[in-house]
């Protein structure tokens, strides 16, 4: 009773080991079919035979006719592999022709750096686009003509009030004699002018236009000629100036001002007449600066508490 399990144990040992030693035989003789001298195995064969791992030796006709087959199936593959570069170039004649073909060449770096720092558009011409004038209503246009009037008005009255304000001097004027010339210089505000005193009949030139001319406005000629109708020197004296810079307003104060100091320069006498109607004085009014954080001189933007 005793030995029977062994005996059991021995025998399903023996039919495990013969399945292990069969079945290799038999997937090989399968897959391979009758292995002939000349038939090489295909290359499926031969690497489904290299993974496998038979469990024990076949033997040795079995083992040199299996390295015989693997010899000849790395011959076939090796065929193969340089076989296939031929029937892909037989199979593909659009892909030599393309590879034929020469490629364009690279534009050089330089032009590419040139046109990007090209920018676009910059070699056309601007246009030019007026903006349409809205069309004035009958109220503005009524409104607009009324404060032309009375700036109009505004300026008559000031320059007949300049005109009327005091009566010339009592005394003659002094004739200035021959050729000689009186030159002074007046200022106002960032206006220079460079006035020319000669004998003559009372032409006023103003950078090569009469005074009317250049100064459109009654009040800013009225201005300029205020020294020599004080004097009464208006008609027997030609004044030439050269007067840059500043506006026109500041522009008529600065010949006025150098009027006044070459009269002085004819007439020493005339300087207290002169200095007591403010003609020799330099007017140092000008235009506040702007501050910073306001919008004009002295304007501050609006404040809102909330």
């Amino acid at each position: 009773m005793a030995d029977e399990p062994q005996d059991q144990e021995t025998s399903e040992e023996q039919q495990d080991e013969q399945p292990q030693d069969v079945a290799p035989q038999d997937e090989g003789s399968q897959d391979a079919g009758p292995v002939g001298a000349g038939d090489p195995p295909p290359p499926a064969v031969a690497e489904a035979s290299s993974e496998t791992v038979p469990p024990t030796p076949p033997p040795a006709s079995e083992a040199a006719e299996a390295d015989a087959g693997s010899s000849e199936a790395a011959a076939a593959a090796e065929g193969a592999e340089g076989s296939e570069p031929a029937d892909e170039s037989a199979e593909s004649p659009a892909a030599e022709q393309e590879e034929a073909e020469p490629e364009p060449e690279p534009e050089p770096a330089a032009k590419e750096e040139k046109k990007k720092d090209v920018i676009p558009g910059a070699d056309l011409e601007p246009i030019a686009v007026e903006p349409e004038e809205r069309p004035l209503s009958a109220e503005e246009r009524a409104r607009k003509e009324a404060e032309e009037e009375e700036r109009r008005e505004r300026e008559a009255a000031l320059a007949a009030t300049a005109e009327e304000q005091e009566p010339a001097a009592s005394r003659a004027p002094a004739k200035i004699e021959g050729d000689s010339r009186y030159l002074a210089t007046g200022k106002r505000k960032h206006a220079i002018a460079r006035v020319t005193l000669l004998s003559g009949s009372g032409a006023f030139v103003i950078n090569g236009r009469p005074i009317e001319e250049f100064f459109p406005r009654p009040l800013h000629q009225t201005t300029a000629r205020q020294p020599l109708a004080s004097t009464g020197y208006e008609g027997s004296v030609d004044v030439r100036v050269r007067v840059h810079g500043g506006g026109i307003s500041g522009q008529a104060g600065a010949v006025r001002h150098g009027i006044a100091r070459a009269l002085t320069e004819v007439d020493p006498e005339l300087r207290g007449e002169l200095k007591r109607r403010g003609f020799l004085t330099r007017d140092a009014r000008a235009k506040e600066r702007r501050k910073a954080g306001l919008k004009k001189a002295r304007k501050r933007p609006q404040f809102s508490k909330r």
